[in-house]
């Protein structure tokens, strides 16, 4: 690792700590309702005309029921949007339809989070789907995931509650008041470096240069031409013109990366220069993915009455993150040894010179593109600025650990605060084990009924990578998507049910993945992935609101110190290694073990 990388983690960290502190302050106001009184008024009137109740408080069955159904809702428009895409307007390149298979997948994609592309996307989606169908849900389905996060906070810091709030005007809140005003911002800062934000329709200019290149012949019936030796045929080709694709792109690029989305514009998503240009985009947009998943621990720790508690889940996250984004910068430097083998003059254990650079842009270099990828797999981002697919063996491992992890380093926007509040509370109750004694967390008494909760919310990602990988890897339609042999594409596989189980949505970019079976099998796995894990979170988020608030004895564990850190990750580390380490082993252990012994 270079001194680069060091001081590009130190800005980073100093920067999420200045800016998230008083972000997610704001945000426990919002979520507490202290707002000026002619605020919620207006909020109050505008969420009536839509037919809300914004004075009634919800249980935890009526507050899964609206997310259930307006996500249900957000299905079917953004499916329907896609298959009319042919006639309707703001379509100036006149995209046809995508397939049904495609068209489901995407639709599920973006509504769970996920923003898996099984598509390109400057050469599948017209404008208006770009804008009222993607765009949209990347603010939606981020606005439900803190929603989640709220009411689960509501479930600690309230005291014989039947109610953890109302989903209408937690949605409203969080879209209107955080993520509008943030991507309007984001937006114009990425205008300002070149990002587009245009209607207007693709461009082809001439190049200043004409480029001369090469291109395998053909006959008259398109068959490759092949020499006496079987050689292809190579044929000098030359390009004078180039078509640019335009669009509104920073106005999605601001939401898909402040909403941990990920989804892309183009099919390159965050290695295109129109989407990020340079070093400063790059770095502003790893800080933007970041940013309101690490506020969301400070909106913790105020809503619950005790810092310290938002501080010691933090903590937790920086260190898996930290030490997620160390790795693969270290991975990645080493480089591939049969490259190194070719100079005779190497040493045992050298490095190749300057690091493993392929698959990924010169203009970020190893150590930006090692923090991107360790921070959009420990978000539920799934942007990309590199090629994953073409990492070292463990330079691949550590963005498929990250998201195995359940993505809790910080995790998505409202997923990661959860999800890491679901493993605490595994945490307190392998602690009480251990002393014999109920487990407590922040005074509420951890019971049976939320250890099955957490059981479910917990199991049912890596249940379905792991079932989802199975079925790939023995029948024909799975088999038929990797476009890699061996260990490499059983990676494949496995990442991309990785991905889609938990709502990530980057990939291992040689897997073929816009084919029925890959549509219908990610679409599934996303769908069960987010709402199976959310409904288990409400759920233990109603029973702890319903609970009195124990008073702390000698006896208590503290859930704020250097040992109840270690707990959590200890936690964290136990789950995915037992579940995914023999996985793990078939994909990109064996391949580094196969390349590092020459083979």
């Amino acid at each position: 690792m270079t001194p680069a990388f060091w001081v590009l983690l130190a800005v980073l960290f100093a920067a999420l700590l200045l800016v998230g502190r008083p972000l997610g302050l704001y945000m426990a106001a919002l979520a507490e309702g202290r707002m000026p009184p002619a605020l919620l008024a207006l909020e109050a009137r505008l969420l009536g005309l839509a037919g809300a109740r914004p004075g009634e408080e919800m249980g935890w069955g009526a507050y899964a029921r609206a997310l259930l159904l307006f996500n249900v809702l957000g299905v079917l428009a953004v499916y329907a949007l896609q298959r009319l895409q042919g006639v309707l307007p703001l379509n100036p390149q006149h995209f046809g339809a995508p397939s049904p298979d495609s068209a489901f997948n995407t639709a599920i994609s973006f509504v769970t989070n996920t923003n898996w592309q099984g598509y390109s996307g400057e050469s599948t989606m017209g404008n208006l789907v770009q804008m009222a169908a993607l765009a949209v849900q990347n603010f939606l389905s981020a606005a439900t995931g803190i929603a989640v996060a709220f009411a689960m906070v509501r479930g600690f810091a309230r005291r014989g509650a039947s109610t953890i709030g109302n989903f209408w005007v937690d949605l409203h809140r969080i879209t209107s008041y955080v993520l509008l005003p943030l991507s309007f911002v984001f937006a114009i800062v990425l205008v300002s470096q070149g990002v587009p934000q245009t209607l207007r329709a693709d461009r082809t200019v001439d190049l200043i240069a004409p480029v001369s290149f090469q291109v395998p012949g053909t006959d008259a019936q398109g068959h490759p031409l092949s020499d006496a030796r079987g050689q292809p045929v190579m044929v000098a080709s030359q390009a004078a013109r180039q078509t640019l694709p335009l669009g509104p792109v920073a106005s999605q690029e601001a939401i898909k990366e402040l909403g941990t989305n990920g989804g892309g514009f183009y099919n390159a998503n965050s290695a295109h220069p129109y989407e990020n240009p340079d070093a400063l985009s790059n770095g502003l947009e790893i800080f933007a993915l970041l940013l309101i998943s690490v506020a969301l621990s400070f909106t913790f720790g105020r809503m619950v009455g005790d810092p310290r508690q938002g501080w010691a889940l933090l903590a937790a996250m920086a260190i898996l993150l930290g030490g997620a984004m160390a790795a693969e910068a270290h991975f990645e430097q080493q480089g591939n040894p049969a490259l190194i083998a070719l100079h005779v003059d190497q040493k045992p254990g050298a490095l190749q010179s300057g690091g493993s650079m392929e698959g990924k842009e010169t203009r970020f270099g190893i150590a930006s593109t090692a923090v991107f990828t360790a921070a959009t797999t420990g978000t539920s981002t799934g942007a990309v600025n590199s090629m994953l697919d073409s990492n070292t063996p463990l330079g691949g491992l550590v963005p498929m650990l990250l998201i195995q992890l359940g993505e809790v380093a910080p995790g998505g926007t409202g997923t990661g605060l959860y999800g890491m509040l679901l493993v605490a509370l595994m945490a307190v109750f392998v602690g009480g084990l251990m002393i014999g004694r109920t487990p407590e967390y922040l005074g509420k008494k951890i019971e049976s009924f939320e250890m099955k909760m957490v059981s479910i919310g917990l199991l049912v990602s890596p249940l379905l990578v792991v079932l989802g990988t199975a079925v790939a890897s023995v029948t024909a339609a799975g088999l038929a998507g990797p476009a890699n042999p061996g260990a490499h594409g059983f990676s494949e596989m496995l990442y991309a049910f990785t991905s889609a189980s938990n709502n990530n949505g980057s990939a291992f970019a040689g897997l073929n993945a816009n084919t029925p079976f890959y549509n219908l099998g990610l679409g599934l796995a996303m769908w069960f992935g987010r709402f199976v894990s959310i409904v288990a979170a409400l759920a233990i988020a109603g029973s702890l609101a319903s609970k009195k608030r124990l008073a702390a004895s000698s006896g208590t564990m503290p859930t704020h110190g250097a040992l109840f850190v270690s707990l959590l990750l200890g936690t964290v580390l136990l789950v995915a290694a037992l579940t995914f380490l023999p996985a793990l082993a078939l994909g990109p252990i064996a391949e580094h073990l196969a390349l590092w012994a020459g083979h």
